[in-house]
Order: structure tokens, then sequence, then C-alpha cells
């Protein structure tokens, strides 16, 4: 591979899942003029998260990474942000209190907007078009004029991105974390959940934790950390046009830095050593995610960590494992043991919704008990492994649907027709995300605890 980086040299490579523009002029035009537009996020703010991900790289943290399978026009809107962000805060506090770790927060928002496809048509009928690629791109109305990509698109995600990441930024900065506000942060449809009472009992904890230290003198008017929280972004570097648009070089550093996200990172679809999607994501200095799923070999995952982070260094590169329930156990310790003799510095992270999906009724949707085992089973083999199973990778939203089955509520193939609104892959609701977190936290409890005794001897 030639040293030499820029942030177009991957146009001079071969490219997977791109796109079919018909005005190649028109969509330079556009390109253009997002590489006048202010940057997204900074380069401090990626530095500050590559810091807190080394440290999830060296056991001492958590990663919890999760959001919209693919942010939409159409259902952009302040409730839905904050009621993500609600939600998002309580796995959070779960998995804190379970692990009794830091958890480093990454929500896939404010640019999850391009969607890899097996096909590049769909079929409804007797009719065929172009397959629907996110919002970035065309439009998910089965019509060939919303069909037909659109670089316009581009203006207006970024546009949705930057008011998303400012209500994001007062969320996190401007109080509404505050964790005096952590029974607050319960949602309305998950108030008669079986989780409810769980998540009551730990706030009241919390309460009296914060109660306590005000007692002492601590309080969050004096103490910043107990009412603002760092929350990163990220998203698939699917469209590189947009993505080198926005790339900018740092001043203090003068390194180049991809100002769309905090984090981005490469599918399973587009990992090819020698292709676009890797040739960019190498010369940018963003903590960066890459996808692994079963076709990934050893020699191939030693290979692109190498083009990646040659430099080895901590918090530069997640491995986001996606097997499937089924293929995990088969696939991830061949993949722990080729890094751990080569010792690369990684995060491992488990993304147990895209290796689940099934078709049910017509729906595809993730069954909650395989979501869970594969999850289950990344926990132990790295216990047996004795490394550190770094983060989790979900799909969620903090709106009340009926997308997958299972859960506490036990939601079946006859319940997904009620409110089914995902524009692409199947996400837990915010009742399944903190059933999930809460089983989550005891497992990290147990491996916590083995810790400590160790230690203790």
């Amino acid at each position: 591979m030639a040293q030499t980086w820029t942030p177009d040299s991957w146009r001079n490579k071969p490219i997977q899942q791109v796109p079919d523009y018909p005005d190649q002029a028109v969509l330079k035009a556009t390109e253009d003029r997002l590489a006048t537009f202010p940057p997204l996020v900074f380069a401090g703010e990626a530095r500050r998260l590559k810091s807190a991900l080394a440290s999830v790289a060296n056991g001492d943290s958590f990663l919890l990474q999760g959001g919209d399978c693919a942010e939409s026009f159409a259902e952009h809107g302040a409730d839905n942000i904050r009621d993500f962000f609600r939600a998002f805060l309580q796995m959070a506090v779960v998995l804190t209190f379970g692990a009794q770790l830091p958890v480093v927060k990454v929500g896939r928002i404010a640019g999850q907007f391009a969607k890899p496809r097996s096909s590049n048509i769909e079929k409804q009928g007797d009719v065929e078009l172009p397959s629907y690629r996110g919002d970035i791109i065309n439009g998910i109305e089965f019509t060939p004029e919303a069909r037909i990509p659109s670089p316009e698109r581009q203006i207006m995600a970024y546009r949705q991105s930057a008011a998303t990441l400012n209500l994001l930024r007062a969320f996190a900065m401007g109080g509404y974390a505050n964790l005096e506000n952590v029974h607050q942060w319960m949602l309305g449809f998950v108030k008669d959940s079986p989780q409810a009472e769980r998540y009551r009992k730990l706030a009241d904890r919390i309460s009296e934790t914060m109660e306590f230290m005000r007692a002492i003198g601590i309080t969050s008017e004096n103490n910043h950390s107990l009412r603002e929280t760092d929350f990163f972004t990220s998203h698939e570097a699917l469209l590189l046009g947009y993505e080198q648009a926005l790339t900018r070089v740092d001043s203090t550093s003068g390194d180049w830095y991809a100002t769309s996200g905090h984090m981005i990172w490469i599918g399973d679809r587009t990992r090819q050593p020698d292709h676009a999607h890797v040739e960019f994501c190498r010369g940018i200095k963003n903590p960066i995610g890459l996808k692994c799923g079963p076709s990934m070999t050893a020699d191939g995952l030693i290979e692109l960590i190498d083009i990646l982070n040659p430099a080895n260094e901590a918090g530069r590169l997640t491995l986001i494992c996606r097997f499937g329930h089924d293929k995990v156990a088969d696939n991830l310790p061949r993949l722990i043991r080729a890094v751990e003799k080569e010792g690369r510095k990684v995060v491992w992270s488990c993304d147990p919704m895209h290796g689940n999906t099934i078709t049910l009724n017509g729906y595809k949707t993730r069954p909650f008990e395989r979501v869970l085992s594969e999850v289950e089973s990344f926990f132990q083999i790295h216990r047996s492994e004795g490394t550190h199973p770094g983060g989790v990778h979900f799909e969620m939203t903090g709106k009340n649907v009926t997308e997958c089955t299972g859960g506490a509520r036990a939601l079946t193939g006859d319940d997904l027709a009620d409110r089914y609104h995902t524009h692409c892959d199947p996400r837990l609701n915010a009742d399944q995300a903190l059933e999930l977190a809460f089983l989550l936290a005891e497992r990290m409890k147990e491996a916590h605890d083995e810790k400590r005794m160790v230690v203790n001897g």
C-alpha cells in the first residue's frame, strides 16, 4: 500500500456500496459546498474520545455505543432526541453501577444516515427499483423518483446532524444529565414495565448517595462531573465524498480529522484492505471502528489492524464483533488469540444485533433471546481468554416500538405490526434496552467481583 495519504486518495481505489449519482457535476458542486461548512465536531473532542477508549482497551472502562439503525429526516425532532438520550443515560448508569467502571458513551446519532445494502435492487411484486440506501442518499418511498440518489440530501443530513449535536451538547452539559435527575430519566411507557421497579431501586440508591455527598459538601454545583457527562457521536463512514468534504486539518497538531463525527467505523461489507473505505480511514486521526463478521480471518484482521493502527495506539481501533448467537463461539476466540499473540491494542466490542436478524410475519426482527445469547457468549469467551470485554454496540431507540421480539414483555411476531417504525433494521425499544443493561450489569458485576477476589488473594 502506498504510504502517501491525502483526503482524496481513496478515489484511486476500488470501492463498494457506492451510490450511482446521475449527475456527477451536481455531486461535485455539493461536496465543494460542504467543504466550506463549519466542522460538526472538533479534533480535541475526538482526541478526548480516543483517550477514553484507551482506558477501555486497558480494561479500566466500558464502552456503551448505540442508537438508530438509520436516522431519518422525517422523524427528526427534539422529543425523539431527548427520549433516546434519556434511555441511553439509564443504560449507562445501570452499567456503571454494575461494572463499577466508568462508561464511555457513544451514540449512533448525528450522522448515521447511510446504509450498506446486500442488493442494489429492491423488488415489490413485479416492480424493481434501486435499493434504499439511507436518507443521505435517496428516499425510502418505493417510487422511481424517490430512489434516485440526490446530492442535495447531503446538505440536509449535515444540517440535521448540526441541530442534533446542538441539542445533545445542551443535554450533556446543561444539567439534564445531572445525577440528581436520575429518577426523571424514566420514559413514560417504561414506568409500568418489569424494569421500572429495578430502575427505581437503583435510582433511590443513587439519590441516597447524592444526599450523603451533599451533606459533606460535594454537590452538583461545585462538582461538574455530577451534573455533566461526555457524550460522543459515531456513524458508519459509508459515503466517502461526504466524509472527505468534512475532513479538516487540525490547527494545533497538523493532523487530519473527520469532523462529521467523533468516531467513524468501517462496515463488514467495505473492509477490503486495498479498497477505498480502509484507505480513507487509515489517514484520519479519529478513533476508528471495524466491524468483524464471520468471514473475517485471523490473518485478515491483523492485516487490517496494521493498516489502520500502525502505531499500535490504545484507543485508536475498536473491533465491533457481529457474528450471530450461533457463530460467536466458532469465530471470536481465534480472533482474540491472534490479536493477543501479536500484542495489538484494541477495544473489543460486541454488536449482537446484525448477526441475529430473521424474518417473521413479513417483518425483519431480532429475537431478544438471541441478542442476549451473543452478549453472554462474548463475555464468557473473554473471561476464558483472560481479555477485557470492552463494550457493546446496540441498535436501539427511546421510542415505544415493537421491532424486536421477546424481552420481559414477551413481544411476539403478532406484535410486530403494532409499532414497527424503523427505516431499515429492527431496534430494541427503551424497555428492552434497559432490560439488557441490567442483565449486562449482572455479568459485569460477576467479572468485577471475580477480579477483586484474585487481586485480594
